[in-house]
């Protein structure tokens, strides 16, 4: 399998923290949706299919396992909001305000 991100894939992406893997989630997830907004389709489909590979990266992290249907839900809202019926009504402001959160922390915690 090809993977995007080859050195994260290769087990680096596991040595970072819960809070370090939602805040680069949350990077692609704002790729994404400002692609996604601009109609800028190639950046669109980069960014969500690097943001998906993140997502499933974390589903195989061990740290994760008493987890999995959240972040699984998590997939699914976000893959549902951008082609499916968006059948949970989520908005791209409450996905931005959901990862923004993670990412702070993240940061806040390298300081």
């Amino acid at each position: 399998m090809d993977f995007i991100h080859e050195q994260l894939a290769a087990g680096k992406w596991f040595e970072l923290s819960s809070m370090e893997q939602l805040g680069n989630i949350g990077s692609e997830v704002e790729r994404t949706l400002r692609a996604h907004e601009r109609g800028d389709t190639a950046r669109f489909t980069a960014a969500f299919e690097r943001a998906l590979e993140l997502i499933d990266l974390t589903v195989q992290d061990p740290k994760w396992r008493m987890r999995l249907k959240e972040l699984l839900r998590t997939r699914e809202v976000f893959s549902d909001y951008l082609f499916g019926n968006n059948e949970y009504g989520i908005t791209a402001e409450q996905l931005r305000k959901d990862f923004l959160a993670y990412g702070l922390a993240a940061r806040n915690a390298t300081r």
